[in-house]
């Protein structure tokens, strides 16, 4: 009796699965349920989507007033940006993210309620501080849990969900507001405390102690002595790094002209909010489809040129917009810039992390989160003024200008990046030296690279310290 013939599975199909199982492999499981914190939050971010259409269309209040609102909601994000920072290195990753989230929903859910002018405003500021002061604390901890090598792909996954779960809500949202906008309150407070329900269930703290090891008491000497060092004059003092957020600034301008200058300059060219709508949907279905594999393609190569290509392409997609006669156009111009925030992303959030030392990485998250909270506070006015005084070209072609600029920011800045810590001396200091690759092993006083990550909290010893 012959064999039975069996017939070979598609290559391609094999090698995509392949990839997908390698995409997400060798994740500690408390990323996951940091992972799946992010998505939670996300799916229930209905407010800040549609607050400016709640205050003009269900209250009747002008335009200049909800841009007056959400101005105090960005403000109110750039306060707690660098306070939620110190908060995580002092009180811990997981107490911030619990009362930020609390926070959270508490304001939200009042804020459906208010009616006085005065009153939304204040309240919309407190939504914008706690919506805000959880982003350092979520960021802290993904870099203690994950091993150095596999940041890059964490930090891509976590904005994959980011994405995800921003479109679901968006479209979602929709639906719930013809049903009454209290509704989108409630719903999202409703989803925030889900969150900091698994945040408080299966999350235990990352936070490093000063001596190294779990429930071992502080050290005294060297390591203690650096530990207490980290302050935001240390991160101020921190010139690469500074420059860092710097740059990030500027690119951060660029992506906040989508949701502001992009639909005043297709409104001023006859095109419709729907027109719109269509257009940057191209960006989210990018960022779903393209960012894990971008990601497997980028992860272990030079993060200056990754920040390179992508400030480029950030600038020059931007750019093209001067160009875009039609919504095709329009749309080829942001699949252009989607790619350089699928580049950007993770690879900036690496860098981020490998020029924080081990103790201060709250404040470093905090300063970095600070330049985004500037970017959507300042942006729409920048946006605005430029369009009003000068036309909508000039402002696309800005944003060439400006992406260029930060690309050659970012090869002065990186292009003697080194390998590998200085030595010892990083940890006498408690600043370890920039670009390390080895930053976390040197600042927890972790010199045998055989041993194992002693990292307290991560409850993975067996994570390399090595990046």
């Amino acid at each position: 009796m012959s064999a039975p013939i069996i017939e070979p599975r598609p290559r391609g199909l094999s090698r995509v699965r392949r990839a997908a199982v390698e995409s997400v492999s060798g994740l500690p499981r408390q990323f996951w349920w940091l992972w799946t914190s992010t998505l939670v939050n996300r799916l229930g971010s209905f407010v800040a989507t549609f607050l400016a259409l709640y205050l003009t269309v269900e209250r009747g209040y002008s335009a200049s007033y909800a841009g007056l609102v959400g101005a105090l909601y960005g403000l109110g994000g750039v306060i707690s940006s660098v306070g939620a920072g110190v908060l995580a290195d002092r009180l811990g990753r997981r107490p911030t993210m619990l009362v930020a989230q609390v926070a959270t929903a508490a304001s939200v859910a009042l804020l459906g309620f208010m009616t006085d002018p005065v009153a939304i405003a204040v309240v919309a500021g407190l939504v914008g501080m706690a919506s805000n002061a959880s982003r350092p604390a979520v960021q802290a901890m993904m870099a203690d849990i994950v091993a150095p090598e596999d940041r890059v792909r964490a930090f891509s996954l976590n904005y994959w969900a980011i994405n995800l779960g921003f479109a679901v809500s968006s479209t979602a949202a929709g639906l719930i507001a013809k049903h009454g906008y209290l509704a989108l309150f409630l719903g999202e407070a409703t989803l925030v405390l889900a969150c900091a329900l698994v945040v408080f269930c299966k999350l235990p703290e990352s936070r490093p102690e000063v001596g190294g090891a779990a429930g071992a008491p502080a050290s005294t000497g060297a390591s203690a002595a650096g530990a207490e060092r980290v302050s935001m004059l240390t991160v101020l003092r921190d010139g690469r790094f500074m420059t860092v957020v710097g740059l990030n600034l500027l690119l951060a301008l660029l992506f906040q002209q989508a949701y502001v200058s992009m639909p005043v300059s297709m409104g001023q060219a006859g095109f419709s909010s729907s027109d719109f709508g269509l257009v940057i949907a191209v960006n989210g279905v990018l960022i779903v489809l393209l960012q894990i594999p971008v990601t497997r393609f980028i992860e272990h190569r030079s993060p200056a040129m990754l920040l390179i290509g992508s400030a480029l392409l950030a600038g020059y997609g931007f750019g093209l917009t001067a160009l875009a006669g039609s919504v095709a156009m329009y749309a080829v111009a942001v699949a252009v810039w989607t790619l350089g925030e699928i580049i950007n992303s993770p690879t900036q959030m690496g860098l981020v992390v490998r020029l924080s030392p081990l103790h201060g990485r709250g404040r470093y998250q905090g300063m970095y989160s600070l330049s985004w909270s500037v970017a959507s506070l300042t942006a729409p006015l920048l946006g605005g003024t430029v369009i009003d005084h000068y036309g909508a070209d000039v402002l696309w072609a800005g944003c060439a200008v400006v992406g260029t600029v930060a690309a050659l920011g970012y090869g002065l800045l990186l292009r003697n990046l080194p390998g590998r810590a200085a030595g010892a001396g990083a940890a006498n200091t408690g600043a370890v030296t920039a670009g390390a690759a080895d930053a976390d092993a040197v600042a927890a006083g972790v010199t045998d690279r055989g041993a194992g990550d002693e990292r307290v909290g991560t409850g993975r010893a067996d994570i390399p310290s090595n990046s």
